[in-house]
């Protein structure tokens, strides 16, 4: 186990039975790197709980500052805070089914008042959008704000490329192709 799932580990475990919203308040004197890994911890389990379809649960763990953005690993235009009407985040939670996810920390940044995390979900065997069953993969860009008391999250950039495209690939992509030049 690297040292960098350890102290996450440990990490996990100071949180204890706390709800996980509620240990990573922003005013609790932790250093910001206690906290990165405190909401590291929020992170995994609140979108393994969101493969399952257990929209609830990842709302109990996850809030959002007013000003949120969201880049879909879908692409197209970033959506907004005030896009996320209640039938919006409701259609997240009936996106993903039957799955698991387990996370892996790539790296965190962390101030008093900011945290990013840069991480590789891993969703295991779960069914998104209607298609069957399969391993889905991310990289992802977190970007957390304290906002008062609290750690929302304020930005969420995530691409399907774990496993890496060629350069053809990525320039048709580039130029809205969906297959590379000839």
């Amino acid at each position: 186990m690297n040292a960098s799932r350890r102290s996450l580990l440990a990490a996990a475990s100071a949180i204890g039975s706390l709800g996980a919203a509620s240990a990573v308040a922003a005013s609790d004197g932790t250093s910001p790197e206690s906290t990165a890994q405190q909401l590291a911890i929020v992170s995994e389990r609140a979108n393994d709980a969101l493969m399952r379809g257990d929209f609830a649960r990842y709302l109990e763990l996850v809030s959002y500052t007013p000003d949120f953005t969201l880049m879909s690993p879908f692409g197209g235009p970033p959506t907004h805070g005030v896009q996320l009407t209640e039938e919006r985040m409701a259609s997240f939670g009936r996106f993903f089914r039957n799955g698991s996810l387990t996370q892996e920390v790539v790296q965190t940044y962390a101030s008093q008042d900011m945290v990013v995390l840069a991480v590789i979900e891993r969703a295991a065997h779960v069914e998104v959008g209607g298609l069957p069953a399969q391993d889905w993969a991310l990289r992802v860009t977190l970007v957390y704000r304290r906002v008062g008391t609290a750690w929302q999250l304020a930005h969420r950039h995530a691409d399907p490329l774990v496993a890496g495209i060629s350069l053809a690939q990525s320039a048709a992509l580039a130029r809205g192709a969906t297959e590379p030049r000839p």
